[in-house]
């Protein structure tokens, strides 16, 4: 009898833990995070803290560029020139040479 008694509490333990964030798998976004993307005007680099790259896949058919700023983040337009040396700029302080979701800091 002491061993059902036990036994529950250790299930409902174990059912609580599992409800929370902690218990629960983080699951990849499948969908696209920018829907809305930042041309102009040109956002100095110096002003950027980072930039994080996500190349088109089954979660978004474009590939997503979002600039983290001090107040806050923006999704840049990836067909723009200026992102594109931005993002060369960014690629050559890290050593990145894959297009793999990549954050880099300046």
């Amino acid at each position: 009898m002491k061993t059902l008694g036990a036994s529950l509490v250790v299930l409902i333990c174990s059912a609580v833990l599992m409800l929370t964030s902690e218990g629960q798998v983080q699951r990849p976004q499948l969908r696209c995070q920018c829907i809305q993307t930042h041309s102009k005007p040109v956002i100095p680099s110096r002003k950027i803290l980072a930039l994080k790259i996500i190349p088109e896949g089954p979660q978004c058919r474009h590939q997503q560029i979002i600039a983290t700023l001090k107040k806050g983040k923006i999704c840049l337009n990836p067909a723009e020139n200026w992102v594109i040396s931005l993002k060369e700029k960014f690629a050559g302080l890290t050593g990145a040479t894959t297009a793999a979701e990549t954050t880099t800091l300046v």
